[in-house]
């Protein structure tokens, strides 16, 4: 059985023109996939904490040596990183705010990129351990950017992708260049672009 993860980050949650824009697409894979499993992150509805010193801390504690709150923080991190694991598919919503990603975004990456859990160091340096999953990203912006310098999100998101080995490249995640309406359109998973624009 295959599975979907939904990573919804507007903040309008369901509302969002990327949660909407990117709901066709697994919408198109749930008739695809009838007997798989849809996993739905919503970072509106459940944000995550932002970054601080004592979460971090709690990343970096030993695990006999945590606190009862730096064990939360570890119980939340891992819960969410075994989304990533069961996931074949990822499937996330991304709006543009300020020129930027949205910062409950930024947090979700933070809780998710632990050595030792998601990747780890090694001579020639950090080796992703979350292989073997699709990424589709589906964009709304409110202006052109793709292509621009303006662009930050495209080459964010992307190098966090190949960070954590999941299968997406330059090949196959090109340069957004196709509208929210063309998108949109009701096509197969396996036909649409994994980068959307």
């Amino acid at each position: 059985m295959k599975t979907l993860l939904q990573i919804k980050s507007s903040l309008f949650s369901d509302g969002g023109q990327s949660s909407r824009l990117a709901e066709r697409f697994v919408a198109a894979w749930r008739e695809s996939n009838p007997d798989g499993q849809v996993i739905v992150r919503d970072l509106a509805l459940e944000p995550v904490p932002h970054l601080d010193a004592e979460r971090f801390g709690a990343f970096l504690a030993k695990p006999g040596e945590r606190s009862a709150a730096q064990q939360a923080v570890i119980e939340h991190s891992d819960a969410l990183i075994d989304e990533l694991r069961r996931a074949d598919v990822i499937v996330l919503g991304l709006p543009m705010y300020n020129f930027g990603l949205p910062s409950t975004l930024k947090a979700y990456f933070d809780h998710v990129a632990r050595a030792g859990a998601t990747f780890r160091y090694t001579e020639k340096g950090a080796v992703g351990l979350l292989t073997g999953k699709k990424v589709y990203v589906f964009t709304a912006r409110g202006g052109l950017y793709a292509g621009t310098p303006r662009d930050t999100q495209t080459s964010y998101v992307r190098d966090f992708s190949h960070f954590s080995a999941w299968t997406t490249s330059s090949s196959s995640m090109p340069k957004a260049s196709r509208s929210a309406k063309r998108a949109s359109s009701k096509a197969s998973p396996a036909r649409m672009p994994r980068w959307i624009n």
